[in-house]
């Protein structure tokens, strides 16, 4: 494993690297590759806790793939820290990872934290990069849905390849979870409205996904479980459609290979806004709107979603609580989700 030397203006980067040191043999660390920037090399990490079996249920998460967002990143990297310590006591999460596996890649994205931009080095947003096109009518106007115009313009898709940063990505995903029986993964950004939501496929178009009826079941589950919780649990085109999303592109693949296997994506889009409202001063920070800067909300917010992440482990080890429920309950599962989600699309 090379040792990177640290960074005097990337504390996530010195942050993971302590971690990893933390974990030690309790983790099986990658450097998937290395992106450059100026003379200046990255490592794109990526770790694996739990099962070495292949097919075991798996849960992956993933921050910082805009670096605008690097909020993301510090909730995934304060989630494998909860873990670190967890691990050290907890039989039970001692037990649950004797069968399932955590995937953790907390910065994808290190040369767009580093210039507090939203794209990588080469401009690309690695969220538009994907060889996938939206459905239906798209105006020109949009360009937030992706465009080839310029690399000088937000939401740029690229050179017609995927990006190195959009390919170690990829290359975790169908590594390490897409061969599972059972696989989620977890993408962290910030941004969107004054409320959390949590977002599955598609981005790219208005039709239900194939997995509408599991997913309103799970749904319901955590609704139960969870009462009083935060989220508004959608699918993506509720909001917007847009090109190029690498989750959509992931999904898609997966299903096309009929391996009986299912793979879920899930976005959680902490609503920035609702921090802008309360600290509107923060407009003039290093990152604009998409990162908290009062103390106390950041603590608060590196702390919200930890029952939502264990929830979601929960679940993978418990399918036949949502995913293989009979025809019957699968088939009203189906029915009360296009009523609540697409009723009139």
């Amino acid at each position: 494993m090379p040792k990177f030397l640290a960074r005097k203006h990337f504390p996530e980067m010195n942050r993971l690297e302590a971690l990893i040191e933390e974990l030690g043999a309790r983790a099986r660390v990658e450097v998937i590759r290395e992106v450059s920037f100026e003379n200046r090399r990255f490592p794109l990490y990526a770790l694996q806790i739990g099962s070495t079996d292949p097919q075991a249920p798996t849960l992956g998460f993933f921050g910082g793939v805009h670096g605008l967002e690097k909020i993301g990143s510090e909730v995934v990297l304060s989630h494998l820290s909860t873990i670190a310590s967890l691990l050290d006591w907890d039989k039970s999460l001692q037990q649950r990872l004797e069968t399932s596996r955590l995937v953790f890649m907390p910065i994808v994205n290190p040369v767009g934290i580093v210039l507090r931009r939203r794209s990588n080095g080469q401009g690309v947003d690695l969220m538009r990069n994907a060889p996938l096109e939206a459905e239906g009518p798209v105006s020109p106007s949009r360009i937030y849905q992706g465009h080839y115009i310029s690399s000088h313009l937000p939401w740029f898709r690229g050179y017609g390849q995927l990006e190195p940063e959009a390919e170690a990505l990829c290359q975790v995903v169908r590594k390490w979870i897409l061969p599972s029986r059972l696989g989620f993964a977890v993408d962290v950004h910030s941004g969107f409205g004054s409320r959390d939501r949590l977002w599955f496929p598609y981005a790219h178009s208005r039709r239900p996904c194939p997995h509408i009826g599991p997913i309103h079941a799970l749904k319901q589950i955590f609704d139960q479980s969870y009462p009083h919780h935060f989220y508004a649990i959608e699918p993506v085109s509720r909001q917007y459609t847009i090109h190029g999303d690498l989750w959509d592109y992931l999904y898609l693949e997966h299903q096309q290979e009929d391996s009986g296997k299912t793979f879920v994506p899930w976005t959680l889009e902490m609503g920035s806004w609702m921090w802008l409202r309360k600290n509107p001063s923060q407009l003039f920070s290093r990152f604009g709107a998409f990162d908290p800067v009062k103390p106390h909300r950041r603590e608060r917010i590196l702390r919200r979603h930890l029952n939502l992440f264990d929830f979601f482990h929960r679940a993978l080890l418990a399918p036949e609580t949502w995913l293989t429920l009979e025809a019957s309950q699968l088939e009203q599962s189906k029915k009360a989700a296009l009523e609540l989600w697409y009723a009139g699309t």
